[in-house]
């Protein structure tokens, strides 16, 4: 069994696309679709753009583009197996794969829980889509006489 982990680039947020002082186009794309995480007059998103500045120090510190600190990142999860890059044009797969190989030392990986402590989600709108389920209780269960014997 693996994980693969979804959205490591936090939809564009750990590319450098979304930056303090550049516009974010909120008719097109994602941020029209789904404006609670992307929209800058958010609070949650405000602070995301801080986060962003943050994490770009830390790839700078470490001599790499933002986008290959947050794939490394999450690779580095001994849980992760593989991560869902989603790049649009050849280029962006062809840079996305030059970081493959990258592999972040402890300080840089203590450096980013510092930044955002492991399990925190800074605006609930990046959680996705909760399905029954999920949100369910009863749901996540399997039936008594399915469950393995203790």
């Amino acid at each position: 069994m693996g994980v693969i982990a979804w959205s490591p680039l936090a939809g564009g947020w750990l590319t450098g696309k979304y930056r303090h002082g550049k516009e974010i186009d909120m008719t097109s794309g994602r941020a029209s679709r789904i404006p609670q995480r992307f929209d800058p007059s958010l609070p949650a998103n405000r602070h995301k753009l801080d986060l962003v500045d943050q994490f770009e120090a830390v790839a700078a510190d470490a001599g790499m583009p933002l986008r290959h600190l947050a794939l490394a990142f999450v690779v580095s999860h001994p849980a992760v197996t593989a991560a869902i890059i989603g790049p649009r044009t050849m280029d962006q797969l062809q840079d996305l794969l030059s970081g493959s190989g990258v592999a972040l030392d402890d300080a840089t990986l203590d450096r980013l829980d510092e930044i955002v402590p492991p399990g925190v989600t800074m605006n609930p709108a990046d959680a996705g889509w909760q399905g029954e389920s999920l949100t369910e209780a009863w749901r996540r269960r399997r039936p008594p006489d399915r469950r393995a014997a203790s």
